[in-house]
């Protein structure tokens, strides 16, 4: 029998101490998503348990009580699920590396992009942003040099993976340039939104 308990994200965003601050839905995305793959845990999140109870306590307060019985579900009858913890920490370094302030929110949010990598969706939306602009806002700020880096205004998730194929030296390009390239669209493209929309890009 399947005991699976999924967090919806109504349910923690309840106990948002700021529901419009652009780093508690980026937290919330992340552990919804974590939830919906059978189980809450630190470990799943890439911190330590304190860090991860720091995070819900300073964004969700009260949540963590609520919230215990998805951890302890997620044990040996119903095991956790597999993420890709190695490009998760390749995606991780690489955003530390440009960090622009040295704080625990922005270890938490290096986590939170890279945990958002691993959706299927354009990373705004996996990350539960309203847009793109406001993804591209919140790299700016916290991660200013990478932000600076993607000049061509390439989308963010391939930009982040361009750049660790650049760090290992390995060339998975099909043409010399972005601009001869058949997939151009895919990388340089607008993004829609779920309802097919197009979403403004950044002119940055």
């Amino acid at each position: 029998m399947d005991r699976r308990i999924e967090l919806s994200h109504e349910q923690l965003m309840a106990y948002a101490s700021r529901a419009d601050d652009i780093f508690t839905q980026a937290f919330a995305s992340t552990v919804q998503n974590i939830s919906s793959h059978g189980g809450l845990s630190a470990k799943a999140f890439g911190l330590s348990e304190n860090q991860f109870n720091c995070l819900l306590d300073r964004y969700f307060p009260g949540a963590r009580r609520e919230l215990v019985v998805l951890a302890e579900i997620c044990n040996e009858d119903t095991p956790c699920p597999s993420f890709r913890e190695d490009e998760i920490q390749d995606l991780v370094a690489l955003l530390m590396e440009h960090r622009a302030r040295d704080c625990e929110e922005t270890t938490w949010l290096a986590y939170a992009l890279a945990m958002g990598c691993m959706g299927g969706n354009h990373l705004w939306q996996d990350m539960g942003l309203t847009g793109r602009q406001a993804l591209s806002d919140l790299l700016r700020q916290n991660f200013t040099a990478l932000f600076e880096k993607n000049t061509g205004n390439m989308k963010w998730k391939k930009f982040f993976y361009k750049q660790l194929c650049e760090r290992a030296q390995v060339n998975l390009c099909k043409a010399p340039s972005c601009q001869v390239c058949d997939d151009y669209k895919k990388c340089f493209g607008p993004e829609t939104s779920d309802a097919g929309e197009p979403v403004a890009e950044s002119t940055t």
